[in-house]
């Protein structure tokens, strides 16, 4: 499971593993204060990007494309598969500063891990219902039946019949 929730918030048993997501230490909080498990600078927005957002709600669409295309980037791409695989076992705290609550960085992340666990279901169940195993060749590389079992593929069976 993946929350979210502001690192000035009182933590609560049930955040399980705490992340802070921001790149910049939370203002006026000491670290014994924040009760977090780890501090993932490398998963929060560049600075340029974070200054260029400034938590202007006009430009989060914006700052959602922007910020999508840094998490594909190193270091931030095998920090983010570390979350996601951490998220699959337990549930995560995704803790971040700012004071908007639906317009922030946090927000994308848990949109980013949430499509990642749907994903990861769906090639899942893909491979039940093909009888492949987890992380097996994809469905384009199955093997399928010839035709008249004669070993040729169907198109050189019927050119050899024409």
């Amino acid at each position: 499971m993946i929350r979210i929730k502001r690192v000035y918030d009182a933590p609560e048993p049930e955040d399980g593993h705490r992340v802070l997501v921001d790149r910049l230490w939370p203002r006026g909080l000491a670290k014994e204060e924040a009760h977090v498990d780890a501090w993932m600078k490398d998963l929060a927005p560049s600075d340029e990007l974070r200054r260029w957002f400034g938590h202007d709600p006009e430009r989060f669409a914006e700052f959602r494309r922007r910020y999508r295309e840094e998490l594909r980037q190193e270091p931030a791409r095998s920090q983010l598969a570390e979350l996601a695989r951490r998220a699959a076992r337990e549930t995560i705290s995704l803790v971040y500063g700012a004071k908007d609550v639906e317009h922030n960085n946090a927000v994308v992340l848990a949109d980013e891990l949430e499509q990642r666990r749907r994903r990861a279901r769906s090639a899942a169940s893909r491979d039940v219902r093909t009888g492949a195993r987890p992380g097996s060749a994809s469905r384009s590389a199955v093997s399928r039946p010839t035709r008249s079992g004669s070993g040729r593929s169907p198109r050189r069976v019927a050119r050899r019949r024409g």
